[in-house]
């Protein structure tokens, strides 16, 4: 079966605070359980970028709760698509604190078909490639 995809990029609301981050992470973790959505929201303190994956239905619906969310402003959708198989089939929702240069990296990556490159180089990766490089440490070790 194959799943669908969305990234997007946005803006923090300031302020904020780890706090409620966790919370709202918390609350997306436990929706996208029930949809079949798994995810990842990498944020450098002022801007957010998400990447979710699953059913269609599912992340139509988790899509619509972000679009509709206060915490952030300026969505800009990346990509919205098919894959063929999941990037993150553990993580119903995870947040990373990630550096400016490595978020605006996996941003301006091309994220035409959610693809990984057969043999990326830097200059020419994907936002599939960049994506995966950037998490694997944290998808190598249980969390």
């Amino acid at each position: 079966m194959p799943f669908r995809a969305v990234g997007y990029m946005s803006q923090v609301r300031q302020p904020w605070n780890r706090e409620e981050l966790d919370a709202l992470v918390q609350r997306a973790a436990a929706f996208n359980l029930e949809a079949g959505v798994t995810g990842v929201l990498l944020f450098d303190g002022v801007s957010f970028l998400q990447y979710i994956e699953g059913p269609e239905e599912g992340v139509e619906r988790a899509y619509r709760r972000i679009l509709a969310s206060a915490f952030h402003s300026e969505i800009v959708e990346l990509g919205r698509g098919t894959v063929g198989g999941r990037l993150l089939p553990y993580w119903s929702m995870h947040w990373l604190l990630a550096d400016p240069s490595q978020l605006r990296s996996v941003a301006c990556a091309d994220w035409t078909g959610f693809v990984r490159s057969t043999h990326p180089s830097p200059r020419r990766s994907t936002a599939m490639d960049r994506l995966h490089v950037y998490l694997h440490p944290y998808l190598a070790r249980p969390q």
